[in-house]
Order: structure tokens, then sequence, then C-alpha cells
């Protein structure tokens, strides 16, 4: 006799592209999904506060509304699914529905990223948990990999493109030698860039990003504040021809490394070998390379943003949430039931300063075209125990009477060069400015 599939009820808080996506699958793959797990999903409940624009979805026999109270306080719904984004009211609603017993999935990387340790703490209070698999490289099972296939490892290195936009525009910087702003204004008419794309091309996207990826490879949380993110709009086409000249492609990059007990983090533009798994990483994709200490490098490529690939990574998480309710049934609330998936917000990670780190450099510089310049800025740099490894000077003029030299450096430490590029920036023949970028290393 064919034993009955056990029902998990699940509840939808905000219907926007994500949700959309969320919604279409568990209504119309629901036979696929349940030969698959063995598990019936029901979405009993739908809320959003905007039920004129079509979505496409025939919603027979599921609750459609506007109050969030009715997922959070309907004590059948076993998991529900936040795709509201932002700040506020997510975080306020998923707070009450944790603290109603509820399980959350979310893509929200901001909300994870700035107020995690307040979430993580309200999942553990109340025996409850938090997957997110779709908040960081859309449909890329980059979480599940660190949470789970990883999780024998000690974890090295990890270093993500993981913001579509920037890596759009910089793509096609490189192809077609395109300046940044004309890059961007293709993004946005092929929809990889939004209407304001501040977030993405200043790296605060990658950040939050970051925040999550670390945490999970260090097991405790990361301080979002104190990561050090520089954004794309300096790089020009002549900085992406001159990387190209050296061997390397410039990609915005999320850094983790951990040294000494401390997590080395950071978001910047990155000049990376041309041979090198990541330099191949182009237009909306999105990769995170990882170096575990017994598997070696591992990465995970794939598309990271879009209606479908984010929809698929939070079904899966549903999948996953609900095996771990059956085979561990959530019992009182204090954290009994809690399954470990989660996040630690008891453990700090202590970050180290940016100062502190050691990188070669590329160095931008506009001088005036004058005998013994280069001499000059050569001794500034090797006051500063910082020696060069590359040099070229164009002939063509860059900027009226100024022309542009670039630098690579050897290994220098973040203090030193910064020192050298205070007393460079005194100098009237040199313009202010100087842009320091830095190259890959594993």
């Amino acid at each position: 006799m064919e034993m009955e599939q056990p029902v998990i009820n699940i509840g939808i808080m905000g219907v926007g592209n994500i949700g959309t996506g969320v919604a279409r699958i568990l209504l119309t793959e629901r036979e696929l999904l349940a030969s698959r797990s063995g598990i019936r999903f029901n979405l009993k409940t739908v809320v959003d506060t905007d039920w004129e624009r079509e979505r496409g979805i025939d919603f027979t026999g599921v609750k459609i509304g506007t109050d969030v109270a009715e997922i959070i306080n309907d004590p059948e719904i076993d998991i529900v699914i936040e795709t509201i984004g932002g700040y506020e009211p997510a975080f306020t609603y998923v707070m009450q529905a944790l603290a109603s017993g509820k399980h959350i999935i979310t893509a929200n990387k901001a909300l994870l990223a700035t107020r995690g340790r307040e979430l993580f703490s309200q999942a553990r209070a109340h025996g409850v948990d938090i997957l997110f698999e779709a908040s960081v490289g859309g449909g890329i099972p980059v979480i599940m990999g660190l949470r789970e296939g990883l999780v024998a490892n000690r974890i090295l290195g990890l270093y993500g493109i993981v913001n579509g936009t920037s890596n759009y525009i910089l793509s096609r910087m490189h192809q077609d030698n395109m300046e940044f702003d004309e890059a961007l204004r293709e993004a946005q008419a092929k929809g990889f860039a939004e209407a304001d794309p501040t977030l993405d091309i200043n790296g605060v996207d990658a950040a939050h990003k970051l925040a999550i990826l670390a945490s999970l490879a260090s097991g405790g949380l990361v301080d979002f504040k104190l990561i050090p993110v520089e954004g794309i709009t300096g790089v020009t086409s002549l900085d992406i021809n001159y990387a190209k000249s050296f061997g390397y492609v410039i990609k915005l990059l999320a850094i983790c490394r951990f040294t000494g007990g401390k997590a080395d983090l950071r978001v910047h533009p990155t000049l990376i070998p041309q041979e090198h798994l990541l330099a191949a990483v182009n237009n909306e994709l999105n990769a995170v390379f990882i170096t575990g200490d017994l598997v070696g490098n591992t990465m995970f490529y794939g598309p990271g943003a879009g209606q479908n690939p984010t929809a698929s990574a939070v079904v899966s998480d549903i999948v996953d949430m609900a095996r771990n309710l059956l085979a561990r049934p959530r019992t009182m609330a204090g954290g009994e039931g809690f399954s470990g998936f989660s996040l630690n917000p008891e453990k700090d990670i202590p970050l180290l300063p940016l100062d502190e780190v050691t990188n070669r450099f590329y160095l931008r510089l506009y001088t005036l075209d004058q005998p013994g310049i280069l001499a000059k800025i050569s001794g500034v740099l090797g006051a500063n125990k910082i020696s060069i490894s590359s040099v070229v000077q164009l002939e063509t003029h860059g900027e009226k009477d100024f022309v542009p030299i670039v630098l690579l450096t050897h290994e220098a430490p973040e203090h030193a060069l910064n020192k050298a590029l205070t007393e460079l920036r005194e100098f009237a023949f040199i313009r202010p400015n100087i842009l320091r970028l830095r190259l890959f290393h594993a």
C-alpha cells in the first residue's frame, strides 16, 4: 500500500519578480517536486500590496491577501518565503514570523548582511531556521556548497564575481573598448542594470554577498560595516587596455582570505591573470572560486540573478527545509529544535585591517610630459619601500598637457602605498586622480 505523502504548507510575503517565480514553480511543478522529494508542497497563502498587476499565474486554491498577519498568524503554515526585498518592512515581518515559530527562506542579501545578528538570534531563540541560498549567486548552489558539500574543509580563500551589473559593464569595456558610461547604458537597456545602479557599481551589493559567504566560510558572523569597498566607476577603457597589455582582466572581486586568525575581506576592482578561471566569467554571469584545505580549488559558476534562477534556489531551500522539518520535528521554543543550518550569531569574526594587507598594485597617474618625472615618482615609491615591476608611459597626451603613466608594483603593504600616494598627490606635476587597483593573488 502506497504511503500518503506528508504536506508542508507555505506562505509567500511579497509576490514581485522573485516571489512570482517561486509561486509559479510551486503551483506548476508540484507533481515533479512531490516525486523527487516525497513531500507535497501546498502554497496556502500569498500576500502583496498590489494585486492589480498581472502575474500570469492561476492562483486557484491559494488564499490571496494584503496583510502579512494572514501568514504570520496562521498555525498551519510551516515555511514563510520572504521575497519583499529591502530593509523595511521585510525585517519587521521576518522577525514577527520567526517569533511565531515560522521557518524563513529569503533571497534578501542586504537584510542578511546588515541585520543578520538579530535575525539569526531570533531564529535560535524560537527553535527555527533561516535558509538563504538565493541571496548569493542567483541559481548557483554556492551556499549549499559551503554549508554541506565543503563542510569538512577549512576554507582558505574565497573569491567571487557576484554582481552581474558590474561584470557586464567591465566585460563590455574589455570586449568592445567601451567607456564606462556607454557600457552602463547598454546594461540598463538590456535589463542587467537597475535605473539606479548605485549599489551595484559602487560595490555595496557585492559586499552584502561577501558578508554572507564569509560568515558561512568562517562559522560566525561578519560585520558588514567593516568590509572595505571600492566600486568600478573610476575604471576607464585606458585601464582595461593597460591590463590587457600586462596579461590581466579587470573584474569587481569579492575577496575572503583567512590569515592569523582574522578574515581579510574586501571588495574592489582587481586585475586577474587572463589564464585564471575567473577571468573568463563574462557579461551578467557570476562565479565563486573557493579553495578548501582538503578539496583544493573549486568554482561555482552560472546565472547570478533573474526570476527563474533565483526562484530555483528558493525552491531548493524549501525542499531542504521541509526534509529537515520532517526528519527533526520542531520542539519547544528556546532553540532545542534548531537544526544548525543558520549562521551562529554568537561568534564574531575579527577582520584584518586593510592597512595591514599586502598586495601588488596597478597605479595609473596623469603627469606633465617633462623630463625626470618618472624618476621622482620612483623615488617616492622607493622611499616607502615599494618596488616597481613594470612601467608604461604613452607619448600621446591623455588630458591636455598630462600624459598617463602606468606602474605595476611588487608586493607592498597597503599602509605604505597609502603614504606614497599622499606624497605623490602633493606634486604639482601629477593630477590628484591617481587610480590604484590591486592584483589578484590566491
